[in-house]
């Protein structure tokens, strides 16, 4: 036999090398330092192009080849623990038939003819998380430990110790050793509250904080914190899905027949385990099961990337053995790819119907998850910064649950020259308004709400609502032909429709036709508060409306009103003042309040037209009341009417600032903490007495 070793030309040996280091590099990021900077299609690919080299030239495999080990070294500010049984990782296909190569392959090892019974195996979703040994000693949780490079892991108890799904004492039937593997994750809601006080924070000031990319990388970076303080308001889930070392049966310890069995005693001890384990019969059982959870993936309430097919009999699992880094009776059959590579190729900015502007990066159109993507949206100017993007960048898209794309992060190492930064325009892209970003917001936004070509749906529907001027019958579908016709391009054209014009449009019979008209006429006839919140003026509300209205008493007032005026209203605070400012300042929006005054809008709650300003004395003036319960005449809607009227504010919720609680019959826990807080309660005549004369304010107009 000849045993010389064969002779491969210098590119095979360099392909190797090089494949091994990359491979390695994406290990180090993904398994210790849980900033992976690679999609896992393209590791996949990588990987199996490595595998398929050392396939035609075995001679030329090394024992460190990541074929050959689970990757991934401990980190050192953690003590080590050697695994007594070797945390293996599970072979990964991705083909659309996986099930019936698995299938036919265990039946081949098995030595099964045709004629013989299906094979019976377990099903169970492929976790999106980092691998967790919990090792008992007679109950106790004494030890836990992550994968590490599959012999030897870190040491993360005092971290583990806080996860509320994982048991710290067993019941007295476990076996004397028992090491439980299984997933360590983050639900999809608990990551999206654990972003959003991470958002806080930073706006708050905190710029040691960040926010984390996916579930997994907030949960593996949850799990490796040294302090476990900070781990303990990170929250972490746990599944558990097989066994490490346990006691062998000669010596006490169970005596399991099969994987299903075994997973159904470690929930009765306690653990966690998916309800989506399931026993499949055959390749017709595994490929229903891929299909059902495919179909289930964004409502299961955690991420997974594909589903783990196993054997089940455990005696059958001892027969087909290991090969290499993988057992040979499982296979994992992931879903299609959901993150790729691509370039960016611009990044513009888009307006949307409220005036945010939104950077969206133009990318070179890719393939993810059977989709392909060419945009991405980047949210805001501190997201783009945050992941430094710029043109030209080679960049990881993500299809966000399967359905909107996102740019994850930017290969920085692939970044070739100095591209700009991104800065946001300071001009809207459609109508050149101001773009301006008010302290404490993270968006810009358009300062033309009424002249804006972007806006101009959003700005008429807002404009017609019910607590603004309400111009009944005037909806989304005949508002988008008005503006799609371009028979309104702002405001004042409304005013400005004939019967004629109307005809033009589908489904617009004389009659509607004139029922419209007839309610823009009566339209005409609003109060200064409906007007000031129809303009859509960002952060004014009907509330803010109204206490604009009463304090300035005139349009003519408000619109002139400096910022240190503005701040003398009752709960205005810098920013709405800032907003009222930066509306009226600009041109075109003074003009088209103009043009609606001109139109014949005049104000039908008894204010003047024109007025030099008058603060009138209010007698609820700067107090604060709450509602509760059923009041003997008056409705709720009624009666906050009539306080706001008279200068009061009225909220939902009792707290130490509230003036009066104004109780009626069935009064609940709102009256029970104004007891405790010792607020005045009072009831509908007492609100009377308060009121006095503005107990006579009509309510159908305000």
């Amino acid at each position: 036999m000849n045993t010389t070793p064969e002779i491969h030309p210098q590119w095979v040996h360099q392909s190797l090398l090089d494949l091994r280091n990359t491979l390695r590099v994406h290990e180090l990021r993904y398994y210790v330092l849980d900033a992976p900077t690679l999609p896992d299609a393209e590791y996949d690919r990588l990987f199996a192009q490595l595998q398929d080299l050392e396939a035609r030239c075995p001679d030329l495999i090394t024992p460190d080849s990541p074929t050959q080990r689970v990757g991934g070294q401990p980190l050192q500010a953690f003590a080590q623990v050697h695994h007594a049984v070797s945390m293996l990782s599970i072979r990964t296909d991705t083909q659309a038939i996986a099930a019936h190569h698995f299938d036919a392959r265990i039946r081949r090892e098995l030595g099964f003819g045709d004629d013989a019974p299906s094979v019976l195996f377990v099903a169970e979703p492929k976790f999106d998380g980092l691998a967790m040994s919990l090792r008992y000693e007679n109950g106790s949780l004494v030890c836990a430990a992550t994968r590490g490079d599959g012999e030897t892991g870190e040491d993360v108890t005092h971290n583990i110790r806080t996860i509320r799904q994982i048991p710290l004492r067993l019941p007295s039937n476990v076996p004397p050793v028992l090491e439980v593997r299984g997933e360590v994750y983050m639900r999809r809601d608990d990551f999206d509250a654990l972003n959003e006080r991470q958002r806080r924070r930073i706006a708050g000031g905190d710029h040691g904080e960040r926010l984390f990319a996916n579930p997994r990388n907030a949960a593996a970076g949850a799990v490796r914190q040294l302090d476990p303080a900070v781990a303990a308001q990170r929250p972490l889930s746990f599944f558990a899905y097989g066994l490490g070392q346990v006691t062998p049966v000669d010596q006490g310890g169970p005596a399991f027949v099969s994987h299903y069995a075994l997973l159904q005693t470690l929930k009765s001890w306690g653990f966690p385990v998916s309800d989506w384990v399931q026993t499949a019969l055959g390749a017709t059982g595994l490929l229903a099961y891929y299909q059902a959870i495919g179909l289930q993936r964004d409502r299961l309430g955690f991420d997974i990337d594909g589903v783990v097919y196993k054997v089940d009999s455990l005696e059958q699992q001892r027969l087909l053995g290991f090969v290499s880094r993988e057992p040979r009776w499982a296979v994992a059959h992931k879903f299609a790819a959901q993150e790729m590579l691509t370039t960016v190729l611009a990044i513009d900015v888009q307006v949307g119907r409220t005036g945010r502007l939104t950077p969206v990066a133009r990318l070179t159109p890719v393939q993810v998850g059977g989709v392909t993507v060419t945009n991405a949206t980047l949210h805001n100017e501190a997201e783009v910064l945050r992941k430094d993007i710029r043109l030209g960048d080679t960049v990881i898209v993500r299809r966000a649950g399967d359905v909107i794309p996102e740019l994850v992060s930017v290969l920085v190492d692939h970044r070739t020259g100095s591209p700009d930064v991104f800065v946001m325009p300071h001009q809207c892209p459609a109508c050149g308004s101001a773009a301006i970003r008010l302290d404490g917001e993270v968006d810009h936004r358009c300062t033309g709400g009424l002249f804006c070509s972007a806006q101009r749906k959003q700005a008429v529907l807002h404009f017609a609502g019910r607590r603004a001027v309400e111009i009944e019958g005037l909806g989304d579908k005949l508002v988008d032909q008005l503006v799609d016709t371009g028979l309104v391009a702002c405001l004042p054209d409304l005013y400005r429709l004939t019967q004629a014009d109307l005809s033009r449009l589908d489904r617009m019979a004389e009659k509607s036709a004139q029922n419209l008209l007839d309610a823009l006429q009566k339209s005409k006839q609003t109060t200064l508060a409906r007007f000031v919140f129809g303009l859509g003026i960002l952060h004014v509300g009907i509330s803010t409306a109204k206490a604009l209205a009463r304090h300035f008493s005139t349009l003519e007032a408000i619109m002139a009103a400096s910022t240190e005026q503005l701040l003398q209203v009752t709960d205005i605070g810098p920013v709405v003042a800032l907003s009222v400012r930066t509306f009226f300042d600009q041109a075109h929006n003074r003009e088209v309040v103009h043009q609606l005054r001109a139109a014949g809008i005049v104000w039908a709650d008894g204010l003047p037209a024109t007025a030099t300003h008058v603060v009138p004395a209010l007698p609820l003036s700067g107090k604060t009341l709450v509602l509760t319960g059923t009041l003997p005449s008056l409705t709720r809607n009624a009666a906050r009417t009539l306080i706001e009227a008279a200068g009061g504010k009225v909220t939902d919720s009792v707290s130490p600032k509230t003036d009066y609680v104004v109780a009626g019959t069935e009064a609940g826990s709102k009256l029970d903490r104004a007891q405790t807080l010792g607020i005045t309660v009072i009831d509908e005549a007492l609100l009377r007495t308060l009121l006095g004369d503005f107990d006579l304010v009509r309510t159908d107009v305000q």
